[in-house]
């Protein structure tokens, strides 16, 4: 790994919108990438962009310090005024050799990652790479690297709990819908179409749910979300007219005061004395506090949401030792992996130069005394001399291979 490089802008040291002007666009990305390679004596490359992160991994025999990084922004071209070059200059991450593979490996494995556990990263990365290597920026080495990346953040996923338990407002908000055995047709009344419902609202979409009626202050957007759910939109102002009844409230809005309040929680009810369950992810709540008291009502609110967050965060914490372990253990092996790799590229001529001795010895240097041989016979040379060319060339791999381990 002598030559793996890495320079990483992350969430830890930059604030995302300056982050962002780092993000290329797919456009530009490959005359970037292929001026890097030329200009810098970069062999391999791939780039990482994400929301929290902007990653370039490489590999080059030169010396990453600060007049290269600078020489790298010059060639990446981005167009950013001096000052900006100077705060990703002076907060870049700077990574080389086993601590570059192993800064590659935490981060897949969502260790770096500003929620830990979270799965995405490692698509993020295998997407970034794939679009990289069909564009030929990466070759073998790059290959060998991404393999034990995806292998060892399987492992990771699987054989622990860094990503068992959710740790977002919205899913554990459907969790606990799920677990209130909510059915498909169930009518949804949705208050507000902000992020927060919008992201609750798909998980829903995801799970058959259909019966969407959605009201907002601003009617636009909650067209906007009505279309996306096949669903219908309303003002905010008519909500306390609505008739069409429902089962499920899901709201989030930024009011200071109460959105449903006991007169609109009875209107809405229409005459149903049935138990419904509000959702409520404001803050402050947008439910009445006499709303909660006085109706049957299952009620799921963002702070008791919040605190099983916090302690599925706190376990997932508790888990890096285990994920760890299994990075180290990879990194252990790669190493082996990697060694052996050198000894197939270095004897990769062998096969060819056997091959050619064959041919020389059965052509050329015996070629008289082999025409005096009966059919029979030379059928018998033919085969002794294929089964000594497939012994030649086998036999040197496996005992340089053996020698190798053994010494490991």
């Amino acid at each position: 790994m002598e030559y793996l490089k890495i320079l990483a802008f992350t969430h830890k040291q930059i604030d995302l919108k300056s982050l962002g002007k780092l993000v290329i666009c797919e456009q530009t990305l490959d005359d970037r990438l292929r001026n890097i390679q030329k200009e810098l004596g970069v062999k391999e490359i791939f780039y990482i962009g994400t929301c929290n992160r902007v990653e370039f991994v490489f590999t080059t025999a030169r010396t990453v310090d600060r007049d290269f990084i600078l020489e790298f922004f010059k060639v990446l071209d981005m167009g950013l005024p001096a000052a900006y070059i100077d705060q990703f200059v002076d907060n870049v991450s700077v990574y080389e050799q086993v601590a570059a593979f192993n800064h590659l490996l935490r981060t897949s494995c969502s260790l770096e990652s500003l929620v830990v556990g979270e799965k995405e990263i490692l698509a993020q990365v295998r997407r970034a790479y794939e679009a990289c290597r069909v564009s030929g920026f990466t070759g073998d080495y790059m290959r060998m690297i991404m393999n034990r990346v995806v292998k060892t953040a399987k492992e990771v996923y699987t054989h622990t709990n860094i990503s068992k338990n959710p740790v977002s407002v919205v899913s554990l908000a459907y969790r606990k819908l799920r677990d209130l055995t909510i059915t498909a047709n169930s009518r949804l009344l949705i208050i507000g179409a902000g992020e927060t419902n919008k992201n609750l609202a798909q998980y829903l979409k995801k799970h058959k749910y259909s019966n969407f009626s959605i009201f907002n202050r601003t009617v636009e957007n909650a067209e906007s979300l009505a279309k996306d759910l096949n669903g219908i939109a309303y003002p905010l102002t008519e909500l306390a007219g609505f008739k069409g009844g429902f089962d499920v409230i899901i709201t989030c809005t930024g009011a200071t005061e109460p959105i449903i309040t006991e007169e609109i929680y009875k209107s809405l009810l229409n005459g149903d004395t049935g138990k419904k369950v509000i959702v409520d992810l404001a803050i402050p709540n947008d439910t009445a506090p006499a709303v909660i008291k006085n109706f049957p009502i299952h009620y799921i609110e963002v702070e008791s949401l919040k605190e099983v967050a916090r302690k599925n965060i706190q376990e997932r914490y508790d888990e890096l030792v285990n994920a760890e372990q299994i990075i180290e253990q990879n990194i252990t092996e790669f190493d082996l992996v990697l060694r052996q790799r050198k000894i197939e590229i270095a004897m990769s001529e062998v096969p060819q130069k056997i091959k050619a001795i064959k041919s020389k010895a059965l052509d050329i240097v015996f070629a008289e005394e082999i025409n005096t041989l009966d059919e029979n016979s030379r059928i018998v040379l033919e085969r002794v001399m294929d089964y000594m060319e497939k012994k030649y060339i086998s036999v040197p791999m496996v005992m340089a291979k053996e020698i190798m381990i053994n010494n490991s």
